[in-house]
């Protein structure tokens, strides 16, 4: 116990320098989807699954000014709302749940995305991920948004060793300040996507190297991609 007391000390004092890192390396990170209000963000969220950001705002373009209340997806033809989102991929099952996520919101919130952790969760289609989306660019942090890009950072940065992203998520709640939930995660996926990537990751022009323990973890050699 004692250990894991220290290592979770170790871990909090080393976390709030990487953040400090990343921040001064990607100023402008934040969420990169596009979307003007909480019903944007939370479709945009739903299609962002195994799909790019880039692509998603692609198709949002013209399906928000197509759809633009809960109550118009909810009463939109399922086939007309699939061949909205086709490109991004899995669209009947999207389209599926776009549609049942907005009839509970208009049956049961007044057609508004709600403000708690519970109440999106209840929300058919929405899961752990997607609230934490919304909560922290909206309403309070209630966890921290876990992607591929932030668990994978996360355990090559030591602060986890798990692979689902709800114990991802604990761990990391577990050391960062609550205040830090939102801009720690989007840091790490900015990191991900410029330096840090899965298969070569370019730990030689990596600003936080020194503080991360994965560039020495094959064999004790540094990784240069």
């Amino acid at each position: 116990m004692a250990a894991m007391k220290r290592t979770r000390a170790a871990n909090r004092e080393r976390s709030a320098v990487v953040l400090e890192r990343l921040k001064e390396a990607y100023p402008d990170a934040r969420c990169s989807l596009d979307y003007e209000n909480p019903l944007e963000l939370l479709i945009a969220t739903i299609l962002a699954a195994q799909c790019t950001d880039e692509r998603v705002n692609i198709v949002t373009k013209d399906l928000f000014r197509t759809y633009q209340t809960a109550q118009d997806y909810a009463e939109a033809p399922r086939a007309d709302l699939e061949e909205a989102v086709r490109t991004c991929g899995f669209f009947r099952q999207k389209a599926k749940s776009i549609q049942r996520t907005c009839v509970s919101l208009v049956e049961r919130f007044n057609g508004k995305v709600p403000g708690t952790m519970d109440e999106l969760l209840s929300l058919t289609g929405v899961g752990r991920k997607t609230a934490n989306v919304l909560l922290g660019e909206y309403f309070t942090p209630e966890g921290v948004v876990v992607d591929t890009h932030c668990g994978r950072l996360a355990r090559r940065l030591g602060f986890t060793r798990h692979d689902d992203p709800a114990k991802v998520e604990r761990d990391l709640m577990a050391i960062l300040p609550r205040e830090d939930w939102r801009m720690f995660s989007h840091a790490l996926v900015f990191h991900g996507r410029a330096v840090c990537k899965a298969r070569k990751p370019e730990c030689g022009g990596c600003v936080i190297e020194e503080l991360c323990p994965y560039p020495t973890s094959a064999g004790g050699r540094k990784i240069r991609g």
